[in-house]
């Protein structure tokens, strides 16, 4: 019997044993994805660029006609109000013709409606014509007068039709494209010489994500000619493009110049370095990254004393929806936890690696 009980207490034991064991099992590292902290670069370097125009026009006529002339080609400058091309007016200017002879017959109409309406107001006055004879005659002068503004409003229209046969420049510019002949029909709308305006220039760059970072809409440039560096303006940044460019990588960026001077003619290859550049210095983090302890924001550092967790205080110098920008709190190196913040706890074991930002 004691044998029994001997054995008896040796199985409890063991099996106390392992429960204990499985009780203290370490739980396993929560997979997590996190980022190497880098420092934003300093946008200083110069990059190469063209002078552009702001705006394109596409010249087109309003009238369908055959063209006899055109007066420009391609890399032609041309000033506001200077012919472009010529339509056949022949039918236009009969047009106005006619519409001038049918003004002349309604005038002559108003004058003789005029002088009746005259003598009928001398008869009626000697009693030896009657009230309807006169307001029949006040009637066809009102007539004539309409017929007059009738004919009128005609001809201005027939001179419009004959003026839109001759396709003029609406600003200085240079033409950048031809897309008619002499020779050739025209639709009304139908693009005939294409310009670009040279009263308001612009500098047009490529830029690499990394500096497209440090830049914003309003940020200063000073740009310079690359064939002669004492040639300079300053502008700011108008537009960004949204996306990078499939082939090159990099993005668009368009700053408009402040009074450029004459020697930046349009297609002219400048250098433009940016005066001013926000983040310099500062980490970009995805907004992810961090979550609010009372009142701090902290971001969860792996590393360390192994592969467990540690939150920090940060301060956020900027955001927007998708990023911020940390002055204090994390070194550049430091792996930031991107995904899960909300769920970790102080010294856990975490496990997973670098995402690309």
């Amino acid at each position: 019997m004691n044998r029994r009980m001997m054995a008896g207490l040796a199985a409890l034991g063991l099996a106390l044993t392992a429960c204990k064991e499985a009780a203290e099992a370490p739980k396993p590292p929560r997979p997590v994805e996190t980022v190497l902290a880098r420092r934003m670069v300093q946008a200083d370097n110069d990059f190469a660029g063209v002078i552009a125009a702001r705006y394109t026009v596409d010249r087109a006529f309003l009238v369908l006609g055959r063209i006899i002339t055109r007066d420009v080609n391609v890399g032609d400058v041309v000033r506001a109000g200077q012919r472009l091309a010529q339509s056949d007016p022949t039918a236009l200017a009969l047009a106005v013709v006619s519409a001038e002879a049918t003004l002349a017959s309604a005038q002559a109409q108003q004058e003789r409606a005029v002088a009746a309406r005259g003598r009928i107001e001398t008869l009626f006055a000697n009693k030896i014509s009657s009230q309807s004879e006169l307001d029949q005659a006040e009637q066809s002068q009102k007539a004539a007068v309409a017929s007059v503004e009738q004919a009128q409003a005609g001809l201005a229209k027939a001179r419009d039709q004959l003026s839109y046969a001759t396709l003029r420049a609406d600003a200085d510019g240079v033409v950048t494209a031809v897309s008619a002949e002499v020779g050739q029909m025209t639709v009304p709308g139908n693009t005939v010489v294409t310009l670009a305006r040279t009263d308001i220039r612009e500098a047009v760059i490529d830029l690499p994500d990394p500096v497209v970072a440090l830049i914003t809409v309003g940020v200063r440039f000073r740009v310079q000619l690359q064939a002669d560096p004492r040639v300079t303006a300053d502008g700011t940044v108008r537009e960004i493009a949204p996306a990078a460019d499939a082939v090159t990588r990099l993005r668009r960026v368009k700053v408009a110049l402040e009074s450029p001077p004459e020697a930046m003619r349009l297609g002219s290859t400048i250098r433009a370095r940016p005066v001013e550049a926000r983040s310099a210095g500062l980490i970009e983090l995805p907004a992810a990254a961090v979550f609010r302890r009372g009142e701090e924001e902290r971001v969860w550092i792996v590393g360390g004393q192994g592969p467990a967790v540690r939150s920090v205080p940060v301060r956020v110098a900027e955001r927007d929806e998708k990023t911020v920008r940390v002055a204090e709190g994390v070194a550049e190196g430091d792996r930031v936890v991107v995904a899960g913040a909300n769920r970790l706890a102080e010294g856990q074991i975490v496990k997973g690696g670098e995402t690309s930002r």
